[in-house]
């Protein structure tokens, strides 16, 4: 039978549970266990593809097209697992069900509740999901802040089902902040107290709590956490500030938090190889070099907006043995050549993400230019590879003005179009292109140098692809298609040969990197962009000497 597991957050919000929830999952993951992980939303949206980056940060895409949330992502590259639509529940996805269904004449007449019929649907969502993974422990992080007025259906759907499936088959995890006052040098447990306590009031005692703090937990705060909240003082579990989110797991190991877990699930205490994780964290901590790598985009005001390329572009440096530090290019404030050379004169690689919208498409061309023309290494990611073809038809093709009939519709040179099957499509949600799709390599070319085979399954979201019309006229004049889908029909992959790192895909690669095996094209950029730096310092001595 599958063991639940489940977290909740009190006293702030963006805590970090989906790190403790993902780390918590690697620990036990090295351990033997089959590990499922389910985030439960409460927002009303029936997912978050609709919604602002700035809103909500990334939309991460499952391979099976499902528009999540970024911690789902979180999950994936911790336990190196592929995760689905049911991984993540929304209060929308719950609500949307419980009409149709009403709708439809299922409840036979009877007056829909919050209970029986919301809370009753959302236990359905952690059968299927148990169902569908067959896990030896699902881990179910819900969302928010306890005591947030949407959550409250959650919170009673996990007491309703902790009391149905026995206290020997789940536990309660609650994740909370110990503010630390400097003036009086004190961590304060008022608030966790509190935190506690309104969730007592609903019906739940956690088992263990996992105490974000920015300085070492005493003793005496533990104890007195652990006799005011009624846990046991070695569930008492600190999860101190660290430098990188990859260092957590081996953090709350030294905490003991498995064990404690495993014993309150009465589950066999297996001994844990973490050897791998703790060579890449020693990697992380010890690099040989430092690379900095822009990354423009509309959205860089929330780095959490591209939080799957950034941890893609830190899975490569880790085992380059680079540090890379990001250079947050917002792309509209890139107005002219000359900001544009201000702005990434001291970079050695350039990505340009994804995006929906003509905000900022400007900037990114002008960035997209400079890296094609001083052979600066760059990664376009689907909007990224659309604005890279863009330019060349501009800039080489001499197709003035061309552009994508996104950003304009009366445009001469549509080289950028609306996919043949998204034009008679109405609304928006889950409506695009999505999830993991085939694409053939072409022998030879630096896509197929990077990934070693000829066909590979990559995941997508998008609405417009490159325009066939002007597949020979590109190829003529010296850009490669390198990647087709299996039929030939649409453009994967383009390259420029002459360059030594100019590779843009029209999927999205960063959703499908792991921290100990980084995505073969982010590993290309990073590699490219390492000999990019030597082959500047070697120009900077010779001048010097000179």
């Amino acid at each position: 039978m599958t063991k639940y597991i489940f977290i909740t957050g009190g006293v702030v919000s963006s805590l970090g549970k989906g790190i403790v929830a993902a780390s918590l999952g690697r620990l036990l993951v090295d351990r033997g266990y089959k590990v499922s992980i389910q985030k439960f939303d409460p927002y009303i949206n029936v997912d978050p593809g609709t919604m602002s980056p700035f809103q909500h940060g990334e939309v991460f895409v499952c391979e099976d097209g499902a528009e999540t949330d970024l911690d789902l992502g979180h999950y994936e590259r911790f336990i190196d697992a592929y995760l689905s639509q049911i991984n993540n529940v929304t209060s929308g996805s719950v609500y949307q069900t419980v009409i149709n269904k009403e709708r439809a004449g299922e409840y036979l007449g009877a007056t829909v509740q919050m209970i029986p019929h919301i809370t009753g649907e959302i236990k359905s969502r952690l059968i299927m999901a148990s169902k569908r993974a067959n896990p030896d422990i699902l881990i179910a992080e819900i969302g928010g802040t306890v005591g947030d007025i949407e959550g409250l259906p959650f919170i009673e759907a996990i007491r309703q089902f902790r009391a149905e499936i026995g206290a020997q088959n789940s536990m309660s995890i609650h994740v909370t902040l110990l503010p630390y006052l400097p003036t009086s040098g004190e961590l304060k447990t008022k608030p966790s107290q509190h935190s506690v306590n309104v969730l007592r009031s609903y019906g739940i005692q956690p088992e263990m709590l996992v105490l974000r703090t920015q300085v070492p937990i005493g003793k005496n705060e533990k104890e007195k956490l652990s006799l005011f909240c009624s846990v046991n003082k070695d569930s008492v579990i600190e999860c101190k500030d660290m430098d990188s989110i990859y260092e957590v797991p081996l953090y709350l190991e030294k905490q003991n938090i498995t064990e404690q877990v495993l014993k309150t699930l009465n589950l066999e205490p297996r001994h844990a190889d973490l050897t791998e994780w703790k060579e890449m964290v020693y990697n992380i901590k010890h690099p040989k070099q430092e690379l900095t790598i822009a990354l423009a985009g509309k959205y860089t005001e929330l780095n959490d907006a591209y939080i799957s390329v950034v941890e893609s572009l830190k899975h490569a440096g880790f085992e380059a043995s680079a540090k890379i530090n990001i250079k947050w290019i917002a792309s509209e404030d890139i107005l002219s050549d000359e900001d544009t050379k201000a702005h990434l004169a001291d970079v050695d690689g350039i990505v340009v993400p994804g995006g929906f919208g003509v905000r900022g498409i400007e900037g990114k061309l002008k960035v997209i230019q400079y890296a094609r023309e001083n052979n600066v290494p760059f990664l376009g990611l689907c909007l990224g590879m659309q604005c890279a073809v863009i330019e060349y038809a501009r800039n080489v093709l001499g197709l003035e003005n061309a552009n994508s009939t996104e950003f304009d519709k009366t445009t001469n040179y549509k080289v950028v179009d609306l996919m043949e099957e998204q034009k008679n499509i109405a609304g928006y949600g889950a409506t695009m292109r999505l999830g993991s799709y085939p694409c053939k390599i072409v022998p030879g070319s630096k896509a197929h140098g990077v990934y070693g085979c000829e066909l590979i399954l990559e995941r997508h979201r998008h609405r417009f692809e490159f325009n066939n019309e002007y597949r020979d006229l590109i190829k003529e004049n010296g850009m490669q298609i390198s990647g087709t889908s299996p039929d030939g029909l649409l453009a994967e992959i383009i390259e420029i040969p002459e360059n030594d790192w100019f590779v843009a895909c029209q999927f999205h690669p960063e959703f499908k990197s792991r921290p100990h095996k980084p995505h073969p094209l982010f590993k290309g950029l990073i590699e490219a962009s390492a000999k990019m730096k030597e082959k500047r310092k070697s120009l900077n001595t010779i001048e010097t000497v000179k």
